[in-house]
């Protein structure tokens, strides 16, 4: 279906696709001694959020963050202490823009998207992560999945957005660096854009949804989006 100039929304995710979370590497380095053990909490965290969503339950994103770090310590056999805990809260709330986000944004709000995010976290008090990272006054509008109870990607989370906005899923695309995020997206009726930031790559196997765009850096992937390099995005 036509995409009209008026009614192109670009909505974004926040972790990792906006906000640098190699940010938290200091912390996993001291604690478990190997840098690598972030991206498996990260990894512990999406499917457990996941796993709440699939069996009906919900916790709050930083919550479940907080108890899959005493898991990953359980597993390794290493002891946390409170400290640790604040210094997780503290770098979460804390994580700096990636160099590639102000002047992505900037073009597209330049060439007239209107721009939101959608993100697995919870809302909290003023100044927001977003604040802090010096990107909030980019978006229109800020969501979070907390309002529907489940996480990114069961498709009420994304239809949320839509809802909100009291547009259709297809008038919005969503911007991420998490593979099953744009699948959810697309599964949902919404249009796809990769991030292919480092540690997420394609899936390619039968039945999985390609990405409309696809790009390794969040400026070329702008670019994309405003030159309507998709079949039907802006048409």
């Amino acid at each position: 279906m036509p995409h009209s100039q008026s009614s192109s929304i670009v909505v974004f995710d926040v972790n990792e696709t906006l906000l640098d979370i190699t940010t938290l590497e200091p912390l996993f380095t001291r604690v478990f001694g190997d840098t690598r053990v972030l991206r498996e909490w990260f990894a512990q965290l999406v499917l457990y959020s996941q796993t709440m969503t699939l069996s009906g339950l919900y916790t709050p994103f930083g919550e479940l963050g907080v108890g899959t770090l005493q898991m990953i310590a359980d597993i390794h056999q290493v002891t946390l202490a409170d400290a640790d805990i604040v210094e997780l809260k503290k770098r979460m709330s804390n994580m700096p823009a990636h160099p590639d986000a102000a002047p992505a944004l900037t073009r597209l709000r330049d060439a007239g998207f209107r721009l939101v995010t959608l993100t697995n976290s919870a809302s909290g008090a003023s100044p927001t992560p977003l604040e802090k990272a010096g990107l909030s006054h980019f978006f229109e509008r800020t969501f979070s999945v907390e309002t529907v109870g489940k996480f990114k990607p069961a498709p009420e989370t994304y239809r949320l957005v839509a809802q909100e906005l009291e547009v259709e899923t297809f008038d919005l695309c969503l911007v991420a660096c998490h593979l099953w995020d744009t699948i959810g997206a697309q599964a949902a009726g919404c249009r796809g854009a990769f991030l292919t930031r480092p540690g997420n790559a394609t899936l390619p196997a039968p039945g999985v949804p390609l990405p409309d765009l696809v790009a390794s850096e969040l400026n070329v992937l702008a670019d994309q989006i405003i030159l309507g390099q998709s079949s039907s995005f802006r048409q």
